[in-house]
């Protein structure tokens, strides 16, 4: 018996065992009645559960899509299916397949002997954490909480309302890839004055191609933030500079004015950056190659990003404390591969998993 001959019934449970969105269009462009039955009342369904097993667990991304200000972020939401809501979900998952795909090469980055593809529970543990990564950015990095109300006790305990909402372990996962997303930032996209010049001679090993670099030096006027001292660039970015090479020396381009300072200031950088969501992270990693690209990207975000770091470094020690943990042992045990997304925790090393 052909394919298309099947019962109706039998061509949905095909359909519900796709497990990508590629594979369901694919099977309903096969004949006009794998369309109909596609476009009948199983539509939404499909999608959902092709979704769900391709950039799942999609409830943790209907809770980012579904955030706004009319609900604590912490709240539960269950909302009805749509082809508008799918198309969003579609959209934060590929962003989250990109982190799977970079997950690898950053986290063995120094021992990469040990550099291997993620299981699939690898990467549904990744996805999950950079969507609820996402999700406290986006309740919490934004205009309404500046760095003058960050430390209020109310605001403090909200935030570490959305955090108790998991578990030790799933915590870890955040953190785990929150060092990734770090790296990325300091090597990639806010690299300091160190990191150029280390790449610099890496790219340019040749004696008759060494030159002194001409890094932003201020010297007895320090501008009041560390973002405003290195926010210049030697000339006007176009849409075309993100094709050039930032370490290549031309009459108009300096590579040393990439860079975002020495370690003190290039640390308060970063620490600011780290408010960015994923999406925003990757968006600046592909296309803006040039720091007045990231500048121009900043500078959009208003006033109230300048000098104003990242809190979920600080909310993730209140809540382990919180649970009577020793937040620095279980960062600790991130780097020796006994935490995170890479390894799994639950019964062996956590002393408490509570809510």
């Amino acid at each position: 018996m052909l394919l298309e001959d099947l019962p109706t019934e039998l061509i949905n449970t095909v359909f519900f065992s796709c497990t990508s969105v590629p594979d369901v269009l694919h099977l309903s462009s096969t004949c006009r009645r794998f369309r109909k039955i596609y476009q009948a009342s199983q539509k939404l369904p499909i999608l959902s559960h092709a979704i769900d097993a391709e950039f799942g667990p999609i409830d943790d991304v209907i809770q980012l899509v579904t955030h706004n200000d009319s609900q604590p972020a912490q709240v539960r939401r269950q909302v009805p299916w749509s082809m508008a809501l799918l198309a969003q979900i579609l959209k934060i998952g590929r962003v989250a397949r990109k982190w799977e795909m970079l997950y690898p090469l950053k986290k063995w980055k120094v021992n990469f002997e040990d550099r291997r593809l993620l299981s699939a529970e690898e990467c549904f543990r990744l996805r999950r954490a950079i969507y609820r990564l996402w999700l406290y950015d986006r309740a919490f990095h934004n205009p309404r909480n500046s760095r003058y109300t960050r430390l209020m006790r109310p605001l403090m305990l909200e935030r570490a309302a959305l955090l108790h909402n998991w578990t030790t372990a799933e915590l870890l996962e955040i953190e785990d890839i929150r060092g990734v997303i770090r790296d990325v930032l300091e090597n990639n996209i806010c690299p300091s004055n160190g990191t150029i010049q280390r790449k610099f001679r890496k790219r340019f090993p040749e004696p008759e191609a060494q030159q002194q670099l001409m890094f932003n030096i201020h010297l007895n006027y320090p501008p009041p933030t560390a973002f405003q001292q290195h926010f210049h660039t030697t000339h006007q970015v176009t849409a075309s500079d993100r094709f050039l090479n930032k370490f290549l020396p031309t009459p108009q381009h300096e590579p040393g004015a990439e860079g975002w300072g020495d370690e003190i200031p290039h640390y308060y950088v970063v620490q600011d950056m780290m408010k960015l969501d994923p999406g925003q992270i990757m968006w600046l990693k592909e296309n803006a190659p040039l720091k007045g690209q990231v500048e121009g990207f900043v500078r959009g975000l208003g006033d109230w990003f300048d000098n104003n770091g990242e809190t979920f470094g600080q909310t993730l020690d209140w809540v382990l404390n919180e649970r009577g943990v020793n937040a620095q042992e279980l960062k600790e045990s991130i780097g020796l591969g006994q935490a995170g997304i890479t390894k799994s925790l639950v019964g062996r090393i956590l002393p408490m998993d509570g809510q």
